[in-house]
């Protein structure tokens, strides 16, 4: 078993691997793990869906064929929107030993356990129970799941499920008191109930790291050394509780400069706490899309609207209703793609959407602004 207390602080998300004519460029991600690993970390952190199935195999080309197994941790979840029958949770399994080769999986989740429609289907189909027998047989070391759902639900699954070994949250300090999101209340319960606590969108899908000017402004004059992205992951570093932190690092910069925020590590003095809090406040000021770009909304849009991206360019008119590049993005971005106005209001999205975004109102606000 793994000594959870010694995960590293910084783990790999392969969600937002770096593409080449819309496939993952493998030799590419061949050295951004090289170099992730020579840092001493390893965690990687995939799923059954990123990357349309992808990304998996990504972890059998660049990480289990090129390094020894006893180097890196694995973790992968099983898809409940998937699940259709009892037969399906080991069809899902066993491709996913197919597809990464890692023979077993040191972490499993069931994936984004959330109010609605997944989490009955964990249950309907007795996933607790088949994941406890995968452990069993060697093939799972730790289980855990994902969450995007409300408090009340996460101390019901916790008290009907004490096998439960971590929980990984939606964690950022935008998100800390949002009404929907609630990730501080998340933390709080898990951290009293002292559940290993893994972190996924830390950066918020970037969005903390490509800030706006007045934002900007007041953490460079706390600490003019420090990136943007830097305090988005030593906020979420500095709380008691938190295992491992997951960064979707799609190309070398992004890596190198994690790595120098985890290397010398320092939490959060009650200065920088302050900076924290005035930049939340003046975000507050300009509500944005509170999409992270997790894409799962783009796979099953009969328009292929990339909608994330359309979501973008909203965000970046929203800071600045003046700006022409946004327009521009827009422009070259649907030349591949859907417009915002080709929405045919299936609600296809909102259904698989993690954040719980009204979809399908913010691209007829998109429209409105941006097909012209």
């Amino acid at each position: 078993m793994i000594d959870m207390e010694k995960m590293p602080k910084l783990g790999y998300g392969l969600m937002r691997l770096p593409e080449v004519d819309g496939k993952i460029d493998l030799e590419r991600v061949n050295g951004l793990v090289d170099t992730y690993l020579a840092a001493g970390l390893n965690y990687f952190d995939t799923a059954y869906v990123y990357h349309g199935g992808t990304s998996e195999v990504a972890v059998r080309e660049c990480i289990v064929k090129r390094h020894p197994r006893e180097s890196f941790t694995v973790a992968t979840k099983l898809p409940g929107w998937s699940l259709h029958s009892f037969e399906d949770r080991d069809r899902i399994f066993e491709e996913q030993l197919e597809r990464t080769g890692a023979g077993y999986f040191d972490f499993y989740l069931l994936h984004s356990v959330e109010d609605s429609g997944n989490y009955a289907q964990y249950e309907k189909y007795d996933c607790f129970n088949w994941a406890i027998e995968k452990k069993a047989q060697g093939l799972i070391r730790h289980l855990g799941f994902s969450f995007h759902g409300t408090p009340e639900l996460l101390e019901k699954v916790l008290d009907l499920h004490p096998e439960v070994e971590f929980v990984q949250i939606q964690l950022n300090y935008l998100d800390w008191d949002d009404p929907v999101i609630q990730s501080g209340r998340l933390y709080e319960i898990l951290h009293e109930r002292n559940i290993p606590i893994i972190v996924m969108e830390p950066v918020k899908g970037g969005s903390l790291a490509n800030i706006s000017e007045p934002c900007a402004k007041v953490f460079s004059e706390c600490d003019p050394d420090r990136s943007v992205a830097s305090w988005a992951l030593r906020f979420v570093a500095s709380l008691p509780g938190v295992m491992t932190i997951l960064s979707g690092m799609s190309n070398e910069e992004q890596l190198e400069d994690n790595i120098r925020t985890f290397t010398s590590f320092e939490p959060l003095s009650d200065k920088e706490q302050a900076a924290v809090t005035r930049v939340r406040g003046i975000m507050r000021d300009t509500p944005l899309i509170g999409c992270t770009a997790c894409r799962y909304c783009t796979d099953g849009c009969p328009m292929q609207i990339d909608i994330p991206d359309i979501f973008k360019a909203v965000n970046a008119k929203r800071l600045d209703p003046k700006a022409w590049r946004p327009q521009n993005f827009y422009n070259a971005m649907t030349e591949k793609g859907g417009r915002a106005g080709d929405c045919v209001a299936c609600g296809q999205c909102e259904s698989v959407c993690p954040q719980h975004l009204d979809i399908i109102e913010l691209l007829q606000e998109a429209s409105g602004q941006f097909d012209k």
